[in-house]
């Protein structure tokens, strides 16, 4: 039987042509029709029979010769509403959007994968489900769509593979416990009196309070929280006042809050509303939180990700596997994780040259493509090890 090494090695061209044709014809979250009509006939090639799901998502089975466990395989599609930067044949066609986060490297991976994997059907005891995910990128969830339309009915254990800038490329970085964070959002609009620069006593100065709410919720994480527990909270947008003499009425805060476990996490919101609410009341202004919640966080399972690292390691080579560190960004692979055991792994893509190297969410962010055919087999591996044991 030919090696999981070679028959990745097969599919080099074949996924680097499909990453550059998904990184020139990017699509949003929720309007990836032609990403999804290109995945599903590229399955069908392969003797498959994918199923439309989720509005643009795309979910496929390989059942094996011999029955046993389901594995389920993930990956994400949409694209980020940033330019193009890069001065490369395969520049995003469509003006305004790109692949900014490698989700088009997870695409052509996942199908390199099925490829492989359908070469070894008859070896196969149990079935490999391949699930192709709209809508990671924004709220709501395209997870959450997919699981309730049954992506993950059946489900033993379920991978993902996310090509990391951070690491350097080849690198399998595995984690058997907490991986990222849940993501959440928060919009304060502060209500004063607006009135004349001149007569601030006749006003409620709403940037003023504003300012005075920004400054405090960055003590939250030093003195509200252990010191050995870990959070975020970060405003990225203050919006107050027009004119250069006139006290604003109103004042828009935004950001996000990251944590690792729901205790934290509801600390940090309960502080945040303390805040507010103290602040608001000694100024004479009143205030309103809206929290939009995100994902919880992505919790690999021991047991499968210590699995993923045999595979990892026969893939790439024991020194090329580390133990990483858990980070703040989030991912909605977390719902696929509470359904079913498994694990998401990060496989670097960080180049030696630092001219070259831009980090996700950047216009000019691209990914080695030679590491491809790593995750292809790292994928293959994973799998039949899952389904064997």
């Amino acid at each position: 039987m030919i090696s999981f090494a070679e028959a990745a090695r097969r599919q080099q061209d074949y996924v680097v042509a499909m990453r550059r044709h998904f990184h020139m014809y990017p699509e949003l979250g929720g309007e990836e029709f032609s990403t999804q009509r290109t995945i599903a006939t590229e399955l069908e090639k392969i003797g498959l029979a994918p199923k439309l799901t989720a509005g643009t998502g795309v979910v496929a089975d390989l059942v094996g010769d011999s029955p046993g466990k389901m594995v389920a395989l993930r990956a994400d599609m949409d694209a980020l509403p940033i330019p193009d930067g890069k001065a490369v044949p395969y520049r995003s066609r469509n003006a305004g959007v790109c692949h900014a986060c490698g989700h088009d490297g997870h695409m052509a991976m996942l199908l390199g994968a099925a490829r492989v994997l359908t070469e070894m059907r008859r070896t196969l005891a149990g079935t490999v489900r391949f699930v192709f995910q709209p809508s990671e990128e924004k709220f709501p969830s395209g997870a959450l769509a997919m699981i309730a339309e049954g992506a993950m009915t059946g489900v033993d254990h379920v991978l993902g593979v996310h090509l990391w800038q951070p690491l350097e490329s080849g690198v399998a970085g595995i984690s058997r416990g907490v991986l990222m964070a849940s993501p959440d959002e928060f919009t304060i609009t502060v209500k004063g009196m607006g009135g004349h620069g001149s007569m601030p006593q006749d006003t409620v100065c709403a940037l003023s309070t504003g300012a005075q709410i920004v400054c405090a919720m960055n003590t939250i994480v030093g003195r509200s929280l252990d010191p050995l527990e870990s959070a975020v909270i970060s405003p990225g947008l203050f919006r107050s006042g027009e004119v250069f003499n006139v006290t604003p009425a109103e004042a828009v805060i935004k950001g996000t809050i990251r944590s690792f476990n729901e205790r934290v996490r509801a600390r940090v919101w309960d502080r945040l509303a303390e805040i507010c609410d103290g602040i608001c009341r000694a100024a004479g202004a009143t205030y309103s939180l809206e929290k939009m919640l995100g994902h919880p966080p992505v919790i690999n399972h021991g047991g499968v990700a210590a699995i993923v690292a045999e595979a990892a390691a026969e893939t790439v080579g024991v020194d090329r596997v580390r133990e990483i560190s858990p980070v703040m960004g989030g991912e909605d692979f977390a719902y696929f994780l509470q359904q079913a055991p498994g694990m998401f792994l990060f496989l670097g893509i960080g180049q030696t040259d630092p001219g070259g190297t831009f980090p996700h969410h950047h216009p000019q962010f691209d990914i080695d493509e030679a590491v491809l055919t790593t995750g292809v087999e790292i994928l293959a591996r994973s799998t039949c090890k899952l389904l064997n044991r």
